[in-house]
Order: structure tokens, then C-alpha cells, then sequence
């Protein structure tokens, strides 16, 4: 049995009740056994032991009281997965679905992700299952000191610096940083995605969207063709699918469905314009709801309880949440002439459905190269704090662009590294896991 089946076998056992987490070790780990084979070093400095396993992992209860006087109490989490390479980095989210085995793949893909983007931080998630849709700015507020509240003793801007992530948006971050303000008597740019005027970095809300079209379009450059003329179909409406479908935009693709937990909207003419900053009134109404935007442009078309991924597009950018795209939905794809699939979203396609998409051609670029802009630009804003200056959004989209065509190319090199073809995901897990391995061996067994 090979050092990476092995393993498998051991963090199954020991983490039986986290499908999640399971699901993207074992897709992280199976593409990496060729670098073990090259590297013995890896096995005997138990490497795989000491990735998987978080550095420190911390649940507590939230207590809240809502707007009728009723005491409320939710679950939070952080999990402070790998500092090899810098300060733990990684969102909050904010849902109802927020487990140990959701923050903990969330946290396991942070690492390679950060690696990937050059940028000196290491890896972590959190949040809690709290529901933020149809709460007041009060009831949010106070869950969010109550969350900060027993926060703030982990994280500090050399610790750990969180950011946003679902259900987290600025008014979230903002309510957090003067809770954090307000217990450590200190501004120290210790949560990233804040507003401007609170130290935030320009740009920072467009990043992940604008930083996943970055990529595609150099995925589509490496196989010889253009954004230019592309109809995409993209998932979810809020602030990646937004960003993504303003880039898209800018270069000349467009965006020709957005989607919700009610079903999905067809906008042949395409998601442009105006119709992009309306995506923004859809996720700021608290509703969840995709329905509305048929509503107001009656020439789209809105399917109650379905998914876009039948619909005909050059390009598919699935930008909602975890495991959105099955064998069945990946069946609709190929069938349709799919070439190319970019993930915007944290582990949008599951695992069969990775392994039917590219046994029939067709190149998947993983979420962990597509969307690492979003925390590109937190640790941009990390510098920005640190350094008591302002930079400009041009300043901010220039660096965001080279990192994410540094991004792709480390992946391509990876590829070719190990004869893996046009494997993109193998190439981003081998580029972003030997950046962290080699300051793992260097550090010691720590």
C-alpha cells in the first residue's frame, strides 16, 4: 500500500463523520502521489500526518438575543490548519450548514491556496451556523460582537487574520472589527475585507470574481482561445458571481444565467450592465432568492428548483458553494460540448463528477488557482494596514492580475514537472503543497 492510500485509510477512521473534509483530502492527497514517489523525505518527515491534521481547532457556543427579547445560541468555529507559511489566513462564514467537517475542508484547501499565491500566510477557516437572511442590522450585530467576543483571544494580525467568506460580508466584518476594537483597545487590521473607510482595500469586494476570469481567460489562452465572444453560464448571484460577471463583462464574455436555492434564471441577452449591479439589490434584500430578476427584465427566464448546468455555454464557472455540480450535472455539460470548467466556488464538483468531466476532454480549472484572488487581495490589505498606507484600485487589480497568471503558470509547470497532461488540478495541488512542504522540513517537527 502506497504512503498516500495508507493515510487515507487513517484519516477516514479518525475522521469518519466529515464527508466534507474527506472528500478534498482525498483529492488533494491521490493527485500528489507521484511528488512522495520523487520525495522519500515527505514519508519520513510524515508530511500527509502533520498537513491533515490542524494545528489548533476551536468550537464555541455564540449566545445572542434576537429582536423579541428571545435568547438565541449558535455553534462557532475556527480551525487553524498550517502556519508553515505565515499568519493563519482564511474567511467566516455565516450559514446554516457550518460544521467542524465544513470549516475543516474549508481550512485544508486555505493552505494550498494561500501557497499558491506566493504571498507569506498560512491556512484557516471559521464561522458559525448562524442564518444572517432575514435577520435585522440589530440581530446581525449582536450575533457578531457575541462572535467576536470569544474570537478575539485567538487571532491578532501576526496569529491569525480572518476575512469574509458566505453569509460575511462588510457590514459582518465591520460589526466584528469594533468588537475586536473595543476588547483589545487596538486597530491592527486584524480582519481583512473591512469597508474602505475602515481600512479596507479598494477593490477588495470584486477581487475573487475578477480574479477567476483572470484565470480563465489564461486556462482558454493556454488551449488557444479567447474569452472574447464566450456566453458563460455561472452559479449562485452574490459577491463572487457579481465580481465574475463584472470581469466577464470587461472582456468581452457575458454571463447568461446566475442561480439560488430557488432555481436559476436563463438571460440569453446576458447578465450585463445594470443587471450586475442588481445582483447586489438581490443579495442585500436578505430574500436568498434568484426569482425577482425576472421579475424585473421579463425577457429572462427564470427555472424554479433547478440547476443552470443543462444550459449551452463555452464556459462554466460554477460561483455558489460546495458540491453544486454532480456526475449527472457534468453528463448535461459533455453533452452540450462543455471544453472548459472554472471553478469559482470552494469545491463546487464533486469528486465523480472532476473524474467524469476530464475522462471526456474537458479541462477543469480547481477553485483553489481560480478563486485564491479573494485572499490574494486579503493579504494586500494585510500589507496596506501594516503599512498605514492607501493603495489605489488600479494598484490593487495589477497585482491581482499577476498573481493570477502566476497562479496558472505554476500549475502548468507543475504539470509538466510530472507528465500530468492538462491536469490543472493536480498541477495547483502539487505547486501549492511543495511551497508548504519545504517550510515544514525546514522549520522541524512542529
Amino acid at each position: 500500500m502506497s504512503y498516500v492510500s495508507e493515510q487515507l485509510e487513517k484519516l477516514a477512521a479518525k475522521n469518519s463523520n466529515q464527508p466534507e473534509f474527506l472528500q478534498t483530502a482525498t483529492e488533494v492527497l491521490t493527485s500528489l502521489e507521484p511528488v512522495f514517489d520523487a520525495n522519500p523525505e515527505y514519508e519520513k518527515n510524515a508530511i500527509i500526518e502533520r498537513i491533515t491534521e490542524p494545528e489548533r481547532q476551536v468550537i464555541f457556543r455564540v449566545p445572542w438575543v434576537d429582536d423579541n427579547g428571545k435568547v438565541q445560541v449558535n455553534r462557532g468555529f475556527r480551525v487553524q490548519f498550517s502556519s508553515a507559511l505565515g499568519p493563519y489566513k482564511g474567511g467566516l462564514r455565516f450559514d446554516p450548514s457550518v460544521n467542524i467537517s465544513i470549516v475543516k475542508f474549508l481550512g485544508f484547501e486555505q493552505i494550498f491556496k494561500n501557497s499558491l499565491t506566493g504571498l507569506p500566510i498560512g491556512g484557516g477557516k471559521g464561522g458559525a451556523d448562524f442564518n444572517p437572511n432575514g435577520k435585522s442590522d440589530m440581530e446581525i450585530m449582536r450575533f457578531c460582537q457575541s462572535f467576536m467576543t470569544e474570537l478575539y483571544r485567538h487571532i491578532g494580525p501576526n496569529t491569525d487574520v480572518p476575512a469574509g467568506d458566505l453569509g460575511v460580508g462588510g457590514r459582518e466584518i465591520g460589526y466584528m472589527m469594533g468588537q475586536y476594537k473595543r476588547i483589545r483597545d487596538c486597530y491592527d487590521g486584524t480582519l481583512t475585507g473591512k469597508g474602505t473607510a475602515n481600512g479596507g482595500l479598494a477593490g477588495r469586494a470584486e477581487a475573487t470574481g475578477y480574479g477567476i476570469v483572470f484565470y480563465a481567460r489564461e486556462m482558454l489562452k493556454h488551449f488557444g482561445e479567447s474569452l472574447e465572444g464566450k456566453k458563460v453560464v455561472i452559479s449562485g448571484f452574490g459577491n463572487v458571481a457579481w465580481g465574475t460577471a463584472k470581469k466577464l463583462e470587461q472582456l468581452g464574455a457575458k454571463a447568461i444565467t446566475i442561480s439560488g436555492p430557488d432555481g436559476y434564471i436563463l438571460d440569453e441577452e446576458g447578465v450585463t450592465g445594470e443587471k450586475i449591479d442588481y445582483l447586489l439589490e438581490l443579495r442585500n434584500s436578505g430574500k436568498n432568492i434568484c426569482a425577482p430578476y425576472a421579475e424585473k427584465y421579463p425577457n429572462a427566464k427564470f427555472f424554479a428548483g433547478e440547476k443552470p448546468w443543462g444550459v449551452k455555454a463555452d464556459l462554466y464557472i460554477p460561483c455558489a458553494t460546495q458540491n453544486e455540480i454532480h456526475v449527472a450535472d457534468a453528463e448535461k455539460m459533455v453533452a452540450n460540448g462543455c471544453k472548459f470548467l472554472c471553478e469559482g466556488a470552494n469545491m463546487p464538483t464533486t469528486n465523480e463528477a472532476i473524474e467524469y468531466l476530464q475522462s471526456n476532454g474537458v479541462v477543469v480549472g480547481p477553485s483553489k488557482a481560480a478563486n485564491a484572488g479573494g485572499v490574494a487581495c486579503s493579504c494586500i490589505e494585510m500589507s496596506q494596514n501594516a503599512e498605514h498606507a492607501i493603495f489605489t484600485e488600479e494598484e490593487v487589480y495589477a497585482k491581482l492580475e499577476t498573481i493570477m497568471v502566476n497562479i496558472f503558470k505554476q500549475s502548468v509547470a507543475a504539470c509538466e514537472k510530472y507528465n500530468l497532461g492538462d491536469n490543472l488540478i493536480a498541477g495547483a495541488n502539487i505547486a501549492g503543497f511543495e511551497r508548504v512542504a519545504q517550510a515544514m522540513l525546514i522549520q522541524g517537527i512542529c
